[in-house]
């Protein structure tokens, strides 16, 4: 190992994405996995259970203790809103930079943790979607609603999940409606018979959920016009298709000061 990898601990190693993680951390030339930590395994190296094959990592349980032995540039953190606050607040302390893909965090939380990044002069990202391609159809979608302003969203995801509607259609919205301006669709008497049928409301745009086995991670924006209709559809149909965005961003963090919101903003 040289000293100029970047040195990482991911957070949540022993889940279905912190495996991923791992994975791409260890086969990742520029990447050094220093430590792992999740809440279920202690004291096992991280390469019998992600079948990397032994790697001298071995899993903690305790975040601070791993900061205090590993000494990391970044943490990586696909865990779920409930611990990671504590986590990002611990990484701060320690003066590591925080790689987020978890969704639902407090636009607060956002706020408090760029200003002490920026206190510190380092730099964190929080993204909802770390696939490339979810990234690339954001962008398109904004695009569009230049022309076609009238926009529905359907995700879909794993039945798990615990969030509703996902943090990448609420981006998405974010993103559509500054490129158009607030205006309620379908006709000014309809009427639900069920409540929720039309999906939530974003700035007078439709965000539907759906939650079912079978899924990983799946998004439609869809615009109607006179006469046509335009779909932007990304399909996750493996959780390594986060994996390039999650090592691009634990590059790119380092020459970053303050939180980025958002993979887009990291792509050229």
């Amino acid at each position: 190992m040289t000293d100029s990898k970047i040195r990482v601990v991911v957070v949540g190693a022993n889940g279905r994405m912190g495996r991923e993680v791992a994975k791409t951390v260890l086969n990742d030339p520029l990447l050094e996995l220093v430590g792992a930590v999740d809440r279920s395994l202690d004291q096992v190296d991280v390469g019998i259970v992600t079948g990397y094959g032994e790697t001298g990592v071995l899993f903690s349980t305790n975040l601070g203790e791993t900061f205090v032995r590993s000494n990391p540039d970044v943490m990586i953190d696909f865990t779920n809103p409930n611990v990671i606050r504590d986590n990002v607040y611990t990484a701060l302390d320690y003066g590591v930079r925080p790689v987020v893909g978890t969704t639902g965090i407090p636009q607060e939380d956002l706020q408090a943790w760029d200003g002490i990044l920026r206190e510190k002069e380092i730099g964190g990202v929080v993204a909802p979607n770390f696939a490339i391609g979810a990234v690339l159809m954001m962008k398109f979608a904004a695009q569009a609603a230049k022309y076609l302003p009238h926009v529905e969203i359907i995700e879909m995801h794993h039945d798990q999940k615990l969030d509703a509607p996902s943090g990448t259609a609420i981006k998405t919205a974010e993103m559509i409606a500054k490129e158009r301006q607030r205006m309620e669709q379908g006709h000014p008497q309809e009427e639900e018979k069920l409540i929720g049928a039309r999906g939530a409301d974003f700035e007078g745009m439709r965000i539907h959920s759906v939650r079912l086995p079978g899924y990983v991670a799946h998004q439609e924006v869809i615009f109607g016009g006179l006469g046509q209709t335009l779909t932007i559809r990304h399909d996750s149909i493996h959780r390594e298709s986060f994996m390039p965005g999650v090592a691009m961003a634990a590059k790119k963090v380092m020459a970053i000061k303050g939180l980025v919101y958002g993979l887009e903003n990291l792509i050229d």
